[in-house]
Formats: structure tokens, sequence, C-alpha cells
């Protein structure tokens, strides 16, 4: 069992490590050159950034044997914790499905806004918290450190809360620019991670 336990732990992590580094780069690259990747083009944006993705995804697994050196091994506490975790954050992935496209997500409204224009959301989720894509992520990926145990995994979670922090901010300066006034607003009646408690 512990065998298993530990092949299952060691896959999630080596796909964690693989994955979620080049999906944060994207948006770092997008958010502070955005005026430049629009003259570029959707398709080519894409295809230059898959195509860094992969390559960083494969240089990682060359050294995937020094990434997860570090194995605390299986805590059923710990992987206990991540379960309602995992819960809290697949229940507010199926409510931002109302919202948020596969297209909102991987940034056409950015790329190119006058062909895939978006107004503000706030209705639903938006209308307790501003950024809960975010939240969700930074949740997931707490849930997933408990879970594996690896210290690749924390400091992945650590690195990848500062890098969301970052990305916030250059998204809100965007936002700002499209809406003004109506953001500012928006802004001011909405936390942007943490809901207020609602008084009767």
């Amino acid at each position: 069992m512990h065998g298993f336990l530990d092949a299952f732990r060691y896959t999630v992590a080596l796909a964690e490590v693989l994955m979620v580094p080049g999906a944060l780069l994207y948006w770092f690259s997008i958010h502070p050159f955005v005026g430049f990747w629009r003259k570029v083009g959707i398709r080519r944006t894409l295809a230059i950034h898959m195509a860094g993705a992969a390559l960083l995804a494969w240089l990682l697994f060359l050294i995937r044997g020094w990434l997860l050196a570090v194995d605390f091994g299986f805590n059923a506490v710990l992987a206990g914790v991540s379960v309602p975790l995992f819960v809290f954050s697949v229940r507010l992935r199926k409510r931002l499905a109302r919202h948020l496209t596969l297209k909102t997500l991987t940034g056409f409204p950015e790329l190119d806004p006058a062909r895939y224009p978006s107004g503000m959301l706030t209705e639903g989720i938006y209308s307790r918290i501003r950024h809960p894509r975010y939240l969700e992520i930074a949740v997931a990926l707490l849930a997933y450190a408990l879970l594996t145990n690896y210290l690749a995994a924390y400091l992945l979670f650590a690195l990848g809360c500062l890098a969301l922090l970052a990305i916030v901010r250059w998204e809100e300066r965007e936002l700002r620019q499209r809406f003004g006034a109506e953001y500012e607003a928006y802004c001011a009646r909405v936390p942007r991670f943490i809901p207020r408690r609602e008084r009767r």
C-alpha cells in the first residue's frame, strides 16, 4: 500500500512541478507586455507560449531527481486536510465555469479586446470576491502540497502565491484602464480574495 501511495504522490508532485511554472509564467509574460502580444496576434502568441511551456517542462523533467529529492513521506493527517481544500477548489471552479470560458481563461479578451470583447464580471461569485480564479489556484496548490508532502510542492505553493499576487496587480491595472471609475467602484465594494461577512 505504501508503495502505491508513494508512487501516486511522486506522480502528482512531478506533474505539478512540470505544469504549474509554465502556466504562471504565461501570465507573467502576457499582462506586463500585453501591448506587444496584441501586435503579435493571438495564434502566434499562443504558439510561442505553448512552445516555451513545453521546453520549460522538458528542462524541469531533466532535473526531476533534484527537484523532488526532499520527500517528507506520506502523512495521513496532511492528506486528510487536503481533501476539504480540494473540495473547496473544485466547487469554486464549478461556480467559475458559469462565467469563464476557455477563451477567457486563455486570455483572448486581453490579447484581442476588439474581437473578443468582455464586460466586467460582477455577478455570482464575482459579487463576493474579485479574483476567485486565483483563489481557486492557490487553494489547489496548497492541497497538492499537503497531499504529496514534497518540499518542491510547498515551495511551489509559496512562489505561486507570490506570483498570483503580482499577476493580480497587473490584471487590475488593465481593468482600471478598460473600465475606469466603474472598476474603481467595484474594487471599493468587493474584496480581492476573502469575502466580507454579510450584515443582516
